[in-house]
Protein backbone atom coordinates (compact mmCIF):
# COMPACT_ATOMS: atom_id res chain seq x y z
CA UNK A 1 0.00 0.00 0.00
CA UNK A 2 1.34 3.41 -0.94
CA UNK A 3 1.98 5.77 1.96
CA UNK A 4 1.97 9.50 2.49
CA UNK A 5 5.22 11.40 2.05
CA UNK A 6 6.63 14.90 2.22
CA UNK A 7 9.30 15.65 -0.35
CA UNK A 8 11.88 18.25 0.64
CA UNK A 9 13.38 19.89 -2.45
CA UNK A 10 16.94 21.24 -2.21
CA UNK A 11 18.82 23.46 -4.65
CA UNK A 12 22.43 23.76 -3.50
CA UNK A 13 22.13 25.18 0.05
CA UNK A 14 18.49 26.27 -0.19
CA UNK A 15 15.25 24.49 0.63
CA UNK A 16 11.99 24.96 -1.28
CA UNK A 17 9.03 25.88 0.91
CA UNK A 18 5.52 25.78 -0.53
CA UNK A 19 2.59 27.52 1.11
CA UNK A 20 -0.77 25.82 1.05
CA UNK A 21 -3.70 27.89 -0.17
CA UNK A 22 -6.08 29.50 2.31
CA UNK A 23 -8.78 27.11 1.12
CA UNK A 24 -6.76 23.97 1.91
CA UNK A 25 -8.85 21.60 4.00
CA UNK A 26 -6.03 20.34 6.25
CA UNK A 27 -3.43 23.07 6.78
CA UNK A 28 -4.68 26.34 5.28
CA UNK A 29 -1.95 28.96 4.62
CA UNK A 30 0.75 26.86 6.30
CA UNK A 31 4.17 26.16 4.76
CA UNK A 32 5.00 22.69 3.53
CA UNK A 33 7.25 20.60 1.35
CA UNK A 34 5.53 18.61 -1.39
CA UNK A 35 2.89 16.35 0.14
CA UNK A 36 1.77 13.27 -1.77
CA UNK A 37 0.94 9.57 -1.81
CA UNK A 38 3.41 7.08 -3.24
CA UNK A 39 6.16 4.60 -2.46
CA UNK A 40 8.68 4.85 -5.30
CA UNK A 41 11.15 7.48 -6.54
CA UNK A 42 9.17 7.74 -9.79
CA UNK A 43 5.99 8.59 -7.89
CA UNK A 44 7.80 11.08 -5.65
CA UNK A 45 9.27 12.95 -8.62
CA UNK A 46 5.99 12.89 -10.55
CA UNK A 47 4.26 14.55 -7.58
CA UNK A 48 6.98 17.21 -7.31
CA UNK A 49 6.63 17.99 -11.01
CA UNK A 50 2.86 18.31 -10.59
CA UNK A 51 3.10 20.71 -7.62
CA UNK A 52 6.12 22.82 -8.62
CA UNK A 53 6.38 22.76 -12.40
CA UNK A 54 10.07 21.78 -12.14
CA UNK A 55 10.87 19.40 -15.06
CA UNK A 56 11.49 15.78 -14.08
CA UNK A 57 14.92 15.85 -15.77
CA UNK A 58 15.99 18.55 -13.29
CA UNK A 59 15.07 16.42 -10.26
CA UNK A 60 17.03 13.63 -8.58
CA UNK A 61 15.76 11.42 -5.76
CA UNK A 62 18.38 11.11 -2.98
CA UNK A 63 16.91 9.13 -0.08
CA UNK A 64 14.02 8.76 2.31
CA UNK A 65 13.90 8.77 6.10
CA UNK A 66 12.00 6.86 8.78
CA UNK A 67 8.23 7.11 8.65
CA UNK A 68 6.79 9.39 11.32
CA UNK A 69 3.42 8.62 12.91
CA UNK A 70 1.51 11.88 13.40
CA UNK A 71 -1.59 12.09 15.54
CA UNK A 72 -4.12 14.15 13.56
CA UNK A 73 -7.16 14.04 15.79
CA UNK A 74 -8.89 10.69 15.65
CA UNK A 75 -6.38 8.96 13.37
CA UNK A 76 -2.68 8.29 13.06
CA UNK A 77 -1.10 9.50 9.83
CA UNK A 78 2.13 7.82 8.73
CA UNK A 79 4.30 10.22 6.71
CA UNK A 80 7.69 9.44 5.17
CA UNK A 81 10.19 12.27 4.54
CA UNK A 82 11.91 12.33 1.14
CA UNK A 83 14.76 14.51 -0.08
CA UNK A 84 15.10 15.44 -3.75
CA UNK A 85 17.74 17.61 -5.40
CA UNK A 86 16.75 20.13 -8.06
CA UNK A 87 19.09 21.79 -10.54
CA UNK A 88 16.44 24.42 -11.24
CA UNK A 89 15.00 27.20 -9.07
CA UNK A 90 12.13 28.06 -11.42
CA UNK A 91 8.95 27.13 -9.54
CA UNK A 92 5.28 27.53 -10.43
CA UNK A 93 3.22 26.32 -7.44
CA UNK A 94 0.09 24.40 -8.38
CA UNK A 95 -2.68 22.34 -6.84
CA UNK A 96 -3.05 23.00 -3.13
CA UNK A 97 -0.03 25.33 -3.13
CA UNK A 98 -0.29 29.06 -3.78
CA UNK A 99 3.21 30.38 -2.93
CA UNK A 100 6.81 29.16 -3.23
CA UNK A 101 10.04 30.41 -1.68
CA UNK A 102 13.62 29.15 -1.46
CA UNK A 103 14.98 29.59 2.06
CA UNK A 104 17.94 28.75 4.28
CA UNK A 105 17.02 25.52 6.16
CA UNK A 106 17.88 27.29 9.42
CA UNK A 107 14.91 29.58 8.82
CA UNK A 108 12.29 26.80 8.93
CA UNK A 109 11.86 27.55 12.63
CA UNK A 110 10.53 31.00 11.73
CA UNK A 111 7.74 29.59 9.54
CA UNK A 112 4.30 28.34 10.48
CA UNK A 113 4.54 24.90 8.91
CA UNK A 114 2.15 21.99 8.53
CA UNK A 115 1.53 20.13 11.82
CA UNK A 116 2.11 23.28 13.94
CA UNK A 117 -1.65 23.56 14.50
CA UNK A 118 -1.99 20.06 15.97
CA UNK A 119 -2.98 19.80 19.62
CA UNK A 120 0.03 17.63 20.52
CA UNK A 121 3.22 18.41 22.41
CA UNK A 122 6.08 19.77 20.28
CA UNK A 123 3.92 19.83 17.15
CA UNK A 124 5.84 22.92 16.04
CA UNK A 125 8.96 20.75 15.69
CA UNK A 126 7.48 17.86 13.70
CA UNK A 127 8.17 19.35 10.27
CA UNK A 128 11.76 20.24 11.24
CA UNK A 129 12.30 16.76 12.70
CA UNK A 130 11.23 15.23 9.41
CA UNK A 131 13.61 17.44 7.45
CA UNK A 132 16.46 16.64 9.83
CA UNK A 133 15.94 12.91 9.35
CA UNK A 134 16.87 13.21 5.65
CA UNK A 135 19.15 16.26 5.76
CA UNK A 136 20.83 18.22 8.57
CA UNK A 137 20.91 21.47 10.51
CA UNK A 138 23.71 23.59 11.94
CA UNK A 139 23.79 24.04 15.72
CA UNK A 140 26.03 26.30 17.82
CA UNK A 141 27.68 25.06 21.01
CA UNK A 142 28.70 27.84 23.38
CA UNK A 143 32.10 27.20 24.98
CA UNK A 144 34.56 28.89 27.30
CA UNK A 145 36.76 31.41 25.46
CA UNK A 146 40.01 29.77 24.40
CA UNK A 147 38.65 26.22 24.79
CA UNK A 148 36.92 25.96 21.42
CA UNK A 149 39.32 23.51 19.74
CA UNK A 150 39.65 21.35 22.86
CA UNK A 151 35.87 21.07 23.08
CA UNK A 152 35.64 20.17 19.37
CA UNK A 153 38.35 17.51 19.79
CA UNK A 154 36.65 16.02 22.84
CA UNK A 155 33.32 15.87 21.02
CA UNK A 156 35.01 13.95 18.22
CA UNK A 157 36.63 11.61 20.75
CA UNK A 158 33.28 10.92 22.41
CA UNK A 159 31.66 10.05 19.08
CA UNK A 160 34.37 7.73 17.85
CA UNK A 161 35.31 6.17 21.16
CA UNK A 162 34.00 2.93 22.63
CA UNK A 163 31.50 4.55 25.01
CA UNK A 164 27.74 4.90 24.83
CA UNK A 165 27.98 8.10 22.79
CA UNK A 166 29.52 6.32 19.81
CA UNK A 167 26.02 5.74 18.40
CA UNK A 168 25.83 9.49 17.75
CA UNK A 169 28.30 9.14 14.89
CA UNK A 170 25.35 8.39 12.60
CA UNK A 171 23.48 11.55 13.70
CA UNK A 172 26.31 14.10 14.02
CA UNK A 173 27.95 14.75 10.65
CA UNK A 174 30.53 17.41 11.35
CA UNK A 175 32.18 19.49 14.09
CA UNK A 176 34.04 22.68 13.27
CA UNK A 177 35.64 25.59 15.10
CA UNK A 178 36.01 28.54 12.71
CA UNK A 179 39.19 30.38 13.84
CA UNK A 180 37.48 33.77 13.76
CA UNK A 181 34.61 32.71 16.02
CA UNK A 182 35.60 32.85 19.69
CA UNK A 183 33.51 30.99 22.24
CA UNK A 184 31.56 28.83 19.80
CA UNK A 185 31.79 25.50 17.98
CA UNK A 186 29.65 24.58 14.96
CA UNK A 187 27.99 21.16 14.84
CA UNK A 188 26.10 19.67 11.89
CA UNK A 189 23.49 17.20 13.07
CA UNK A 190 20.05 15.81 12.30
CA UNK A 191 18.54 17.19 15.53
CA UNK A 192 19.28 19.41 18.53
CA UNK A 193 18.94 16.67 21.14
CA UNK A 194 21.82 14.70 19.60
CA UNK A 195 24.17 17.66 20.11
CA UNK A 196 22.92 18.18 23.68
CA UNK A 197 23.55 14.50 24.42
CA UNK A 198 27.06 14.72 22.96
CA UNK A 199 28.09 17.49 25.37
CA UNK A 200 26.24 15.92 28.32
CA UNK A 201 23.48 18.50 28.55
CA UNK A 202 20.40 16.64 27.40
CA UNK A 203 17.28 18.50 28.41
CA UNK A 204 18.59 21.92 27.44
CA UNK A 205 19.24 24.83 29.77
CA UNK A 206 16.66 23.96 32.43
CA UNK A 207 18.42 21.99 35.22
CA UNK A 208 15.07 20.43 36.22
CA UNK A 209 14.73 18.90 32.75
CA UNK A 210 18.19 17.31 33.12
CA UNK A 211 17.53 15.92 36.59
CA UNK A 212 17.88 12.16 36.79
CA UNK A 213 19.74 11.85 33.51
CA UNK A 214 22.97 9.86 33.70
CA UNK A 215 25.34 12.01 31.68
CA UNK A 216 28.88 13.33 31.96
CA UNK A 217 29.05 16.99 31.04
CA UNK A 218 31.80 17.98 28.65
CA UNK A 219 34.12 20.45 30.35
CA UNK A 220 33.98 24.00 28.94
CA UNK A 221 30.96 23.17 26.73
CA UNK A 222 28.28 25.36 28.28
CA UNK A 223 25.14 24.84 26.21
CA UNK A 224 23.67 24.47 22.74
CA UNK A 225 22.08 27.69 21.55
CA UNK A 226 18.35 27.22 20.91
CA UNK A 227 17.15 26.70 17.36
CA UNK A 228 18.92 25.91 14.13
CA UNK A 229 21.58 28.32 12.85
CA UNK A 230 21.00 29.78 9.36
CA UNK A 231 23.87 28.84 7.09
CA UNK A 232 24.18 32.42 5.84
CA UNK A 233 25.12 33.53 9.37
CA UNK A 234 27.94 30.97 9.53
CA UNK A 235 29.42 31.16 6.01
CA UNK A 236 31.32 34.43 6.64
CA UNK A 237 33.32 32.65 9.34
CA UNK A 238 34.14 29.74 7.01
CA UNK A 239 35.48 31.86 4.17
CA UNK A 240 39.24 32.49 4.42
CA UNK A 241 40.14 36.15 4.80
CA UNK A 242 43.32 37.92 3.80
CA UNK A 243 45.57 38.66 6.79
CA UNK A 244 45.35 42.33 5.80
CA UNK A 245 41.55 42.31 6.11
CA UNK A 246 40.42 45.21 8.30
CA UNK A 247 43.71 47.10 8.04
CA UNK A 248 43.46 50.45 6.25
CA UNK A 249 45.89 53.24 5.42
CA UNK A 250 46.08 55.59 8.40
CA UNK A 251 45.29 52.94 11.03
CA UNK A 252 47.43 52.83 14.15
CA UNK A 253 48.71 49.30 14.77
CA UNK A 254 50.76 47.50 17.37
CA UNK A 255 53.42 45.02 16.27
CA UNK A 256 52.76 41.68 17.96
CA UNK A 257 55.83 39.64 16.93
CA UNK A 258 59.48 40.01 16.02
CA UNK A 259 62.18 42.43 17.13
CA UNK A 260 59.78 45.39 17.21
CA UNK A 261 57.09 43.63 19.26
CA UNK A 262 55.08 46.17 21.26
CA UNK A 263 56.00 49.13 19.05
CA UNK A 264 53.22 51.27 17.56
CA UNK A 265 53.12 52.39 13.95
CA UNK A 266 50.94 54.17 11.42
CA UNK A 267 49.97 52.24 8.27
CA UNK A 268 51.04 54.04 5.08
CA UNK A 269 50.11 51.35 2.50
CA UNK A 270 48.46 47.92 2.29
CA UNK A 271 49.29 45.20 -0.24
CA UNK A 272 46.52 42.62 -0.33
CA UNK A 273 48.32 40.50 -2.93
CA UNK A 274 51.44 40.18 -0.76
CA UNK A 275 49.36 40.28 2.47
CA UNK A 276 51.78 42.93 3.75
CA UNK A 277 51.42 46.33 5.36
CA UNK A 278 53.92 49.15 5.11
CA UNK A 279 54.06 51.27 8.26
CA UNK A 280 56.02 54.00 9.95
CA UNK A 281 57.27 53.64 13.54
CA UNK A 282 56.35 57.13 14.70
CA UNK A 283 57.47 56.77 18.37
CA UNK A 284 61.12 56.15 17.45
CA UNK A 285 63.69 59.02 17.68
CA UNK A 286 64.25 58.54 13.96
CA UNK A 287 61.12 57.58 11.98
CA UNK A 288 61.50 54.13 10.44
CA UNK A 289 59.48 52.37 7.75
CA UNK A 290 58.81 48.62 7.96
CA UNK A 291 57.05 46.05 5.80
CA UNK A 292 55.41 43.20 7.70
CA UNK A 293 52.73 40.55 7.19
CA UNK A 294 49.27 41.67 8.19
CA UNK A 295 48.98 38.98 10.88
CA UNK A 296 52.06 40.38 12.67
CA UNK A 297 50.18 43.52 13.68
CA UNK A 298 46.88 44.32 15.32
CA UNK A 299 44.80 47.43 14.83
CA UNK A 300 44.47 49.56 17.96
CA UNK A 301 43.02 52.70 16.37
CA UNK A 302 41.02 52.86 13.18
CA UNK A 303 40.65 55.60 10.60
CA UNK A 304 37.56 57.73 11.14
CA UNK A 305 35.76 58.23 7.82
CA UNK A 306 34.29 61.64 6.97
Amino acid sequence: MAEAFIAFIRHEQELLMLRRSKSDGDYPALWDGVYGIGDSPEEYIARVVECTGIPAEDLSYVRDGPTLGIDVGNRLLDVKPIIIISTSKEVEPAGRYSEAEWIDPGEIQNRNTVFTNLQVENSEKLFRDMYGSVASFLYIVKTAIGSEQRVANEMQARMFGSGSLSDLSTEVYGILHPPGMRGYVMVESSALHHVEKLIGRSGGRDPKARRGLNQTQLKNAKTVLPGEAPLKDILPYLEPKAVTSGIDVGCIVEIVSGAFKGEKARVISVSETKEEVSMELYEQPIPMTLNMRGDHVRVIERVISD
